[in-house]
């Protein structure tokens, strides 16, 4: 005889005992626990269980509900039929792809216009997640498509690009399974990614042609200016500098806030962590040193008598050489081109971004938005954290075991 499932749901003010006192009942039954899940959300409990009973599920249902009783726990209990089937479940090992959506704030209406969008496309939502709820609020949405084809996947992402552009969420898609888990190297732009501001902006207001800098700087980064052409335009507007500017300028660099608490978090995750960058090693070195960055790869600027010449030295890091860096960092560790993620802001960025297993871009421009996998509007680093799925109570519990202090407004 086959068993009659039975579901059971209970809800009610979490305290200890209520799994325990639920799953005595269900043993003195002998049932055959098919399914396990349970969530508390601010104090409150739902705890669901799926069994399989071979005989008296009405006996069952009568013993869950008195026990349940006993400690003041509402509870609902579906048998058989009633309990319904879920076309999605049939024939599937988990879900799909996993979406984090960031919000400062996450509204109903953002998310209501998420939600409709997923159903249009025959996607289900399996399960949801607090991931973060500072500096921004994050939650993490498994789902399901019903064709796991890539077209459907293609118009998953177009669709949810688009919610993310008008629904003020930043939304990132992977596809579910191991390699989402398995990132092991994450690699940032420098200028306005992993530090507030342009370097070479900051130079060029010591010489008095930070307005002509800026507007070929922003060009480039729209990439309506080759990289490499804007580069050697910019650093001869710099002839003549002191090269005591560059350690002044190193000085006053300020990082984007959240760049430390990312980069430590990944640290202790075991990630190797560097920096690619069409900007100045000369200066970068101060950031990978204070930082304990892994590895880094910039252009470097020639000084002849103390004074820069107007020039670069060596292979410039345009964006081809930004893509041929990531790989050979990734290379050098021996880690899968897949296992790397790639952060940055602008056009020059794209091959890179595009290069890593997960893109990301980080109040990008609209040419690199395109090509990301996913786009942070917030001026918060630590939000690479939740698209990678840890969470701030997790960064926060290991800060506190390293007797670091709760920071928060």
């Amino acid at each position: 005889m086959s068993a009659t499932p039975v579901l059971i749901t209970a809800t009610g003010p979490d305290k200890p005992g209520v799994s325990s006192v639920l799953f005595a009942a269900l043993t003195r039954h002998g049932v055959e626990v098919l399914d396990v899940e349970q969530v508390v959300i601010r104090g409150q409990l739902v705890l669901g269980v799926l069994v399989g009973v071979e005989s008296d599920p009405e006996a069952l249902q009568e013993a869950v509900e008195q026990a349940m009783a006993s400690v003041s726990m509402h509870v609902e209990v579906r048998i058989g039929s009633a309990i319904g089937t879920d076309p999605f479940a049939q024939g599937r090992r988990g879900s799909t792809h996993v979406l984090v959506l960031l919000g400062r704030p996450v509204t109903a209406r953002a998310f209501t216009e998420f939600a409709g969008r997923l159903a249009a496309v025959n996607a289900n939502i399996d399960s949801i997640r607090s991931i973060a709820d500072y500096p921004v609020t994050g939650l993490e949405v498994h789902a399901s498509v019903g064709k796991d084809t890539l077209e459907a996947d293609a118009q998953l992402r177009a669709i949810l690009a688009d919610v993310g552009s008008r629904g003020g969420l930043d939304v990132s898609i992977e596809r579910a399974g191991l390699s989402r888990k398995a990132k092991r190297l994450v690699v940032f732009d420098v200028d306005s990614t992993l530090i507030q501001g342009e370097v070479i902006e900051m130079l060029a207001a010591y010489v008095g042609v930070e307005p002509q800098v800026r507007e070929i700087t922003e060009a480039a980064m729209r990439g309506e200016l080759n990289f490499t052409e804007s580069l050697e335009r910019r650093v001869a507007l710099l002839e003549g500098l002191p090269e005591a500017v560059l350690d002044e300028v190193a000085d006053s660099i300020e990082l984007t806030p959240g760049a430390r608490t990312t980069v430590r978090t990944l640290k202790r995750l075991g990630f190797r962590c560097g920096v690619v960058s069409g900007g100045f090693l000369r200066i970068i070195d101060r950031i990978v040193e204070d930082l304990g960055l892994d590895f880094a790869a910039a252009n470097e600027l020639e000084i002849v008598d103390g004074k820069l010449t107007g020039r670069v030295t060596g292979d410039i890091i345009d964006r081809e050489g930004k893509a041929v860096a990531l790989r050979r960092f990734a290379s050098g560790y021996g880690i899968p081109i897949g296992q790397c993620v790639a952060v940055g802001d602008g056009a020059n960025d794209i091959d890179m971004l595009s290069a890593a297993g997960m893109g990301i871009a980080f109040n990008a421009k609209p040419a690199l938005r395109e090509v990301a996998d996913a786009a942070l509007s917030y001026p918060y680093l630590d939000a690479v954290l939740f698209m990678l799925g840890v969470t701030r109570a997790e960064v926060e519990a290991a800060d506190a075991a390293d007797g670091l202090p709760l920071v928060r407004p």
